[in-house]
């Protein structure tokens, strides 16, 4: 996992349905942006990835004004949509032309950043003091229907990555991305020693709901549409089989830091 920022095909995929992803994927836990927010000294947030901005509408109504970096132009224009200001670069070449912020985040875009020199980046637009809060939501289900998905990806999409294949629990095997953006930020030189965080808590799904959001995930937007329509299927199946519903377990894992 620690090179998946070279991976950029897939991050630059996920803007070919921008609206589904903006009604699909969750938000984040109030008690995690509550604490982002009470940790920044002041309310200046610069959102690295900002997508279709749902962490940027949460940070927003707790009062903070963000801009938003976004590499896709389709995420970015729907972000736009909200109301939020969106500059398209890769945050690596992006030019702030001098401002400065009290806070930086990153919500589930920090694995597609080059680790060391987004961390050099994140220290030359923060302040002293400034923070750096990386966020993570990571997910998982019960071990039956995870069975039953990695069976379906392992058939259909083998070349695919296969979460579902893991043999611990997703937010263990997430700690290897944690931990790469960790050692990107010491290797940087220019952050206090950082915190961990993490909320735990869970989220019902229709069998509908849940392939809705299906197609959001990396890598899913480029498949061909037969193969895409096999894999919803197949996970419907599954899901009709589990009793047509679905239950996914969140831990939603923040690592946290301030500019030395």
């Amino acid at each position: 996992m620690s090179d998946i920022h070279r991976q950029r095909h897939v991050a630059e995929s996920f803007g070919a349905d921008a609206e589904r992803y903006d009604k699909g994927r969750p938000s984040y836990p109030d008690a995690m942006i509550k604490r982002v927010v009470e940790a920044s000294p002041g309310p200046a947030f610069l959102d690295v990835g900002i997508g279709t901005g749902i962490a940027a509408r949460q940070l927003r109504a707790y009062g903070c004004q963000v801009l938003g970096i976004e590499v896709d132009d389709r995420m970015a224009a729907q972000a736009r949509t909200h109301g939020l200001a969106v500059e398209t670069a890769r945050f690596e070449e992006w030019d702030p032309a001098g401002r400065r912020f009290d806070a930086l985040v990153a919500a589930m875009t920090w694995h597609w950043i080059d680790p060391v020199a987004g961390a050099v980046k994140a220290a030359e637009v923060l302040g002293t003091g400034g923070l750096i809060a990386l966020m993570w939501n990571v997910f998982d289900v019960s071990p039956a229907i995870k069975q039953a998905f990695a069976a379906v990806n392992a058939r259909i999409v083998p070349d695919f990555p296969n979460p579902w294949a893991a043999k611990i629990p997703m937010a263990e095997a997430y700690q290897a991305i944690l931990d790469t953006a960790i050692a990107g930020l010491r290797d940087s030189g220019s952050f206090a020693p950082h915190e961990q965080w993490r909320i735990d808590w869970e989220l019902s799904y229709t069998r509908d709901e849940w392939l809705s959001v299906l197609p959001t995930f990396g890598g899913a937007s480029r498949l061909p549409p037969h193969t895409l329509a096999e894999l919803l299927t197949a996970s419907g199946e599954a899901i009709d089989a589990a009793g047509g519903t679905l239950t996914v377990h969140y831990s939603t894992l923040t690592v946290a830091a301030k500019r030395a």
